[in-house]
């Protein structure tokens, strides 16, 4: 049945194959909520069943199962009370590796398939996950249903695209005839098999709990691996809606559907011993420092594809569309609150200010106008509320404090705590900007993750390239922009931007943002600097997740 599922969505495979080898733009998933691709009644049918899993077990029906655990709190103040079954840790990866017999025998086709049809069966569900995303995460709804939704499901099928690609690549079988001279060939038929390297550990994050689950998740399966997927202990529910959407299809293929499974837990050691039981062959992370670090140090028996903190920045030499360029910053820097691993925290700024189609613009011009702006952009509370989303940790919300304290930098642009009407208990805060010195690296050269952001004076677009190239190398970042109307400058900004291994946005006034990225298009990462050691995707991505299998015998 697996290979009449591949059959079935061969016509999207196709379509992201050919998205990969192009990097046009194509998508395979509606991202507008719109009625008429999801259903005129979906979007109250879907908030009804995401309701209807509060104050209720969420039931997997999975092995070693020892009770029940309800850890969210939503920042939207909305009272979920979800209790998901809590499975020894053991038992989930002895079930796992029992489900990969069955996986292997599918084939790299059978496999692609299921997956196929998984991630078809998640976008039918996207209203529902988008709910699920919002509540416990603190997005705004267009963004919990984009990112959440067809977006994340856009870089699940990227992953499968690839996996397809690097596992289509090996034969099944070939015939080796070697010539020897005038005696009888040697003719050998050889068999290749592509096997899972085993168990897989993906852990998820606390903001993006699909976006930064999927890839590795279908990444993992595709190429013949069991998954256990350690949820965000804040962002549960969609994880757990996707996994059992996959193992309902599982089960309807006549496959174990344990093969996929749910690990929530509140002990950091249960994590730690999942991440290096010799079973496990891969883990994803998606988090902060401390603990990426100690992944990637102690999962010896384990390839740990891992994305960390950075210091995201933007250097502005000068710009042809001064307006414009604030608007897009604002955006940047208010979409979600800054909860975004892609979101700008330093601006580079020559203490000289820069040329600008509006004439030449001192730096306290520069400070005054962003702060102006984004003060202007969330001046709707109706806007504010959609885009800035909710605080999503008290963490984030302690430093949103201290930024507003000054002890930080001098306070350019105070975070205001806005209500919102749907939500009263939310907490919403507007961004906070300030100014700091270049020689002030204690305040601005870590992620201070939230919104919170600097605009730092440089001596001039030199010095500025330079601390740029300095800061990615030593503490990695996922984004960096440049604006300039020199072609020497952007030149310049590309080379350290090579050299150090990080995506440039040049430029962007439309509705572009630094801190998006598309699908089968752009690279989310690079792998090359401490921000991340991977990226979504690309063939390195995938290649190590399998291995090859060889028989051989004389015919």
């Amino acid at each position: 049945m697996s290979l009449a599922l591949f059959d079935q969505h061969r016509a999207l495979l196709d379509g992201a194959m050919q998205a990969i080898a192009t990097r046009g733009y194509w998508s395979a998933f509606n991202e507008m909520p719109s009625p008429k691709v999801y259903g005129e009644t979906a979007h109250a049918d879907s908030k009804q069943k995401c309701e209807s899993c509060f104050d209720a077990d969420f039931v997997l029906d999975q092995p070693g199962q020892q009770g029940w655990l309800s850890p969210e709190v939503s920042p939207y103040g909305v009272a979920l009370n979800v209790r998901y079954p809590v499975c020894a840790a053991d038992t989930l990866v002895q079930a796992g590796q029992q489900a990969m017999v069955g996986w292997q025998a599918l084939g790299a086709a059978g496999r692609t398939g299921v997956c196929l049809e998984a991630l078809t069966r998640l976008n039918q569900q996207s209203f529902e996950i988008a709910h699920a995303v919002m509540l416990t995460t603190g997005q705004g709804w267009m963004m919990a249903f984009q990112a959440g939704g067809p977006h994340a499901q856009d870089r699940g099928l990227e992953a499968v695209a690839y996996a397809w690609r690097e596992q289509s690549f090996v034969p099944a079988e070939t015939t080796w005839e070697k010539p020897q001279g005038k005696n009888p060939p040697i003719v050998m038929t050889k068999h290749y098999e592509v096997v899972g390297r085993g168990v897989a550990l993906v852990i998820g994050c606390g903001t993006f709990p699909t976006w930064n689950t999927y890839p590795g998740l279908f990444a993992a399966l595709a190429t013949g691996n069991a998954v256990i997927v350690k949820p965000h202990g804040n962002a549960v529910l969609p994880a757990a809606m996707t996994v059992r959407t996959i193992r309902a299809v599982l089960a309807e293929q006549g496959l174990d559907p344990n093969l996929v499974t749910l690990c929530v837990t509140a002990q950091r050691e249960v994590t730690q011993g999942l991440a290096t039981h010799p079973a496990v062959k891969s883990v994803d992370f998606t988090g902060g420092n401390a603990f990426g670090q100690w992944l990637i140090n102690n999962c010896r028996q384990a390839q740990v594809y891992a994305e960390l903190a950075g210091v995201n920045h933007i250097v502005i030499d000068s710009t042809h569309a001064y307006k414009a360029m604030l608007g897009n910053l604002a955006f940047t820097l208010s979409l979600y609150s800054g909860q975004m691993c892609t979101t700008t925290q330093v601006i580079l700024v020559p203490a000289g200010g820069i040329a600008t189609d509006e004439g030449h613009k001192t730096h306290e011009q520069v400070c005054a106008d962003l702060a102006a702006a984004i003060d202007r952009f969330l001046s709707k509370p109706e806007v504010a509320c959609a885009v800035l989303g909710a605080i999503q940790s008290g963490d984030t919300a302690d430093r949103i404090a201290l930024a507003n304290s000054g002890k930080l930098g001098t306070v350019l642009l105070a975070s205001k705590s806005l209500s919102n009407p749907d939500f009263p208990a939310a907490k919403v805060q507007t961004p906070v900007l300030l100014a700091c010195d270049m020689a002030d690296e204690a305040a601005y050269m870590e992620e201070r993750f939230g919104p919170i952001s600097f605009v730092v004076s440089v001596p001039d677009t030199a010095a500025a390239i330079a601390l740029s190239e300095r800061m990615v190398n030593t503490h990695g970042a996922l984004t960096v922009g440049v604006y300039s109307t020199d072609d020497a400058v952007v030149n310049a900004m590309t080379a350290a931007t090579c050299r150090s291994k990080v995506a440039l946005s040049i430029n962007l006034t439309g509705a572009v943002f630094v801190n998006q990225s598309a699908a089968y298009s752009d690279y989310h990462g690079t792998g090359g600097n401490p921000a991340a050691n991977a990226s979504y995707a690309d063939s390195a991505f995938v290649a190590n997740r399998f291995r090859v299998v060889q028989r051989r015998y004389h015919v």
